[in-house]
């Protein structure tokens, strides 16, 4: 069954710093609705809807029903601002979406076979270089996520962007910037483990620095 998320808005004329904290006192979030062929649009959501749709983490690269005075826009989420220590969403932009046009987005990256690849069983580390990934599609095609496979890697291996495998109708739009954007994906490498900087002197015996040298007591490092 597919997703769908409809946020309920309503429109307001009262604008700036001074409105939009009176907004997050009484439990709203201040944001904006632009794009398209319209005039940006001042909007009021509710905030506890609003955090319920962000448990979803395709919320955040979805198609949006944005309801506002009995009429829906299609929108994505482009930009949002959250309180640095609260569990506060202090501002959104939404844009409105062309349905018959292509669309440019990001959507999030899912590795997977991680767990019996054999560079990881070998005591490879991965390493996740990108997490998202900007794409371009008709709307319709939009993706929730892109699936990365790495259960053949071996240590020392990594996919690039030109092995990423996309649905139908999507493209990579950092691959139509030539070969020097086949940006790394996801490699297995060596775990490194921590070398001794220094051995230990052996027990009732002086260092090699310190034998024949000048004698110290209680001194500070």
């Amino acid at each position: 069954m597919a997703i769908s998320f409809d946020l309920t808005a309503e429109s307001r004329t009262d604008t700036g710093k001074g409105a939009s904290r009176r907004l997050r006192r009484a439990g709203k979030v201040p944001a904006i609705l632009y794009g398209g062929d319209k005039e940006p649009q001042a909007l009021t959501l509710a905030h506890n809807e609003v955090l319920r749709n962000l448990e979803h983490e395709a919320f955040y690269s979805h198609i949006l029903t944005i309801k506002v005075d009995g009429n829906e826009s299609p929108a994505i989420l482009r930009d949002m601002q959250r309180h640095p220590s609260k569990p506060i969403v202090m501002h959104m932009d939404l844009q409105r979406v062309d349905m018959s046009a292509s669309l440019k987005t990001n959507v999030p990256l899912h590795i997977v076979g991680e767990e019996v690849a054999p560079g990881v069983k070998a005591g490879g580390l991965v390493s996740h270089d990108m997490t998202e990934v900007a794409i371009e599609c008709m709307p319709s095609k939009l993706p929730e996520y892109i699936e990365v496979d790495i259960s053949a890697l071996e240590i020392g291996d990594s996919i690039h962007l030109s092995g990423v495998t996309v649905p139908e109708g999507v493209a990579l739009t950092e691959l139509a910037k030539g070969e020097d954007h086949d940006h790394t994906v996801v490699s297995i490498h060596v775990r490194r483990v921590a070398e001794e900087t220094e051995e230990a002197p052996a027990a009732g015996g002086e260092s090699a620095e310190g034998a024949g040298g000048t004698e110290e007591s209680g001194g500070e490092s």
